[in-house]
């Protein structure tokens, strides 16, 4: 068994803002490999499926960013899966919009969702990091990650779902390579506007809810 864990935070206010990414792309992963339905468990929202020859539980926390590794901790304790058994799918500020980079192990960057399941089940699992571009201003960083992605957003963030959730199987095999090499292949990045924001030198990802 393989958990995918999206994160974002429960409830329809927050369904469209950027710090969702990570519940969008579970559900598209479980739509379009027809997991089985969404029910309540482990503190949250899960749907088991099959990618490749890996079983795999999907799912979204409802306890709120800051408290997802309660969830996760849960899932883990029932199946008791390694922490490499374990793919983060979270948004990213210091990655351009529509980039994605999955790799075994590494930093938290301040996200308070991988700061929350790290001392659950330690350092060692998949972060799958999913840009949302950084606003160039600090105390822009909470409006910008608890906003709804724009209407013009939606030409790059739908294929990227799509080729995330195309992609998946490579990423259940334990490839990130290939996996990110497809999803650039199938979506790649937009070009950044002129006069496009980037993240402050040194910055790094801020708390935020």
């Amino acid at each position: 068994m393989l958990l995918f864990v999206g994160l974002g935070n429960p409830g329809r206010k927050h369904e469209t803002d950027r710090h969702n990414i990570g519940f969008m792309a579970v559900e598209a992963i479980a739509a379009m490999h027809g997991f089985g339905p969404w029910r309540g468990r482990f503190q949250g929202q899960a749907a088991e499926g099959q990618l490749g020859a890996a079983k795999v539980l999907a799912l979204k926390p409802d306890t709120y960013m800051n408290r997802s590794g309660q969830s996760v901790g849960e899932a883990v304790r029932f199946y008791k899966l390694a922490a490499d058994a374990v793919f983060v799918f979270h948004d990213e500020l210091d990655l351009a919009p529509g980039k994605i980079r999955a790799r075994l192990g590494g930093g938290l960057a301040g996200h308070n969702g991988l700061r929350s399941i790290a001392p659950v089940i330690g350092p060692d699992f998949w972060r799958v990091r999913m840009g949302i571009g950084h606003p160039g201003d600090k105390a822009k960083v909470m409006g910008h990650v608890l906003g709804g992605f724009s209407r013009s957003d939606r030409d790059w963030l739908d294929p990227v779902l799509d080729a995330v959730a195309d992609a998946a199987p490579l990423l259940a095999a334990g490839d990130g390579p290939a996996f990110m090499s497809r999803v650039a292949l199938k979506a790649p990045p937009p070009a950044p506007a002129p006069g496009a924001a980037k993240a402050p030198d040194g910055a790094k990802q801020e708390d935020r809810t």
